[in-house]
């Protein structure tokens, strides 16, 4: 259990993004192509991981301090300095081996690699810098697309690429709003890039982010490029679901005050659970049934 949660296995939902492009596409049920997604999907789950572990290392001070960080394994002293990096070796050889496996062009592997050096960076040092730090969080989840897209050897939308983006850089600037809660309330800066953000500076971002997010997921839904490639029109029905789970969204971080982690948020909130169960069954239903004669 403990190396689960050093390695935050959790949190390798988050790697279900490279599962996107197939779905979008169309070719959910296309089974070899599925496949090679799982690989790859464990292979960028490795090297996330390995990415935490990294951080976890160099953190190990300030992570003390926080209250929930300070729960982390290398924090609380549950694992040994010396057995995190022998975990991190083995994690970066095996994502790396396995995603030759998913592609053997070696363009995921090549993509891989970016996502590994550009969090590299973030861990060794750009993290400390305000706006930086949040833009490299969010290029993660485009990193994933994107390998996504190329396992499957599926073309992506530009307007899906903006969303996801978009999306990613929302949750993280509700993170650091957290974290300025956490400031508040304790005194302490929780993370150095802190001192570059207040309330009223990342309500405003978020505000701004949740409106452009909702006309950009228009935008993708009826843009003739898609229309004419997915053999439909009626996406935008599945608008209501994502503006339903953007307002909860701000209201789990402007009424609650409970934005700390975004994966926490889609384990517990039953409302956010329900949102996406509703937009994945009506997206499923337009594009993959459209023939259907209530479609016509």
């Amino acid at each position: 259990m403990v190396f689960l949660r050093l390695i935050r296995i959790k949190e390798w939902i988050k790697n279900l993004f490279l599962f996107v492009p197939l779905f979008f596409s169309g070719q959910l049920f296309d089974f070899t192509k599925i496949g090679l997604l799982i690989i790859g999907f464990f292979a960028f789950s490795f090297i996330a991981s390995s990415i935490y572990i990294l951080n976890d290392y160099r953190d190990i001070e300030d992570d003390r301090k926080h209250p929930t960080k300070s729960k982390r394994p290398l924090a609380a002293g549950l694992v040994k300095r010396s057995t995190a990096v022998i975990v991190f070796i083995a994690l970066l050889v095996a994502g790396f081996a396995l995603s030759t496996l998913a592609d053997h062009r070696l363009k995921f592997t090549f993509v891989l690699g970016l996502y590994f050096l550009v969090n590299l960076g973030y861990s060794l040092g750009l993290k400390a810098i305000p706006i930086l730090d949040v833009f490299i969080v969010a290029s993660g989840f485009v990193f994933r697309v994107k390998g996504g897209s190329i396992i499957a050897h599926i073309g992506t939308s530009e307007w899906l690429m903006i969303m996801v983006f978009l999306l990613s850089l929302f949750m993280a600037i509700a993170k650091r709003r957290d974290d300025i809660l956490l400031k508040i309330s304790s005194g302490m800066d929780m993370r150095k890039s802190v001192k570059g953000y207040n309330l009223e500076f990342l309500s405003t971002v978020m505000s701004l982010l949740c409106a452009v997010i909702i006309v950009a997921y228009f935008m993708y839904t009826m843009s003739p490029e898609v229309e004419n490639r997915l053999g439909t029109y009626r996406l935008y029905y599945t608008c209501i679901f994502v503006i339903a789970g953007v307002l909860r969204y701000l209201q789990i971080v402007y009424v609650q005050e409970k934005s700390g982690s975004p994966t926490k948020i889609l384990y517990k909130d039953i409302f956010i659970q329900i949102t996406i169960i509703l937009w994945v069954s009506s997206f499923y239903t337009i594009l993959y049934l459209k023939n259907l004669v209530f479609f016509k």
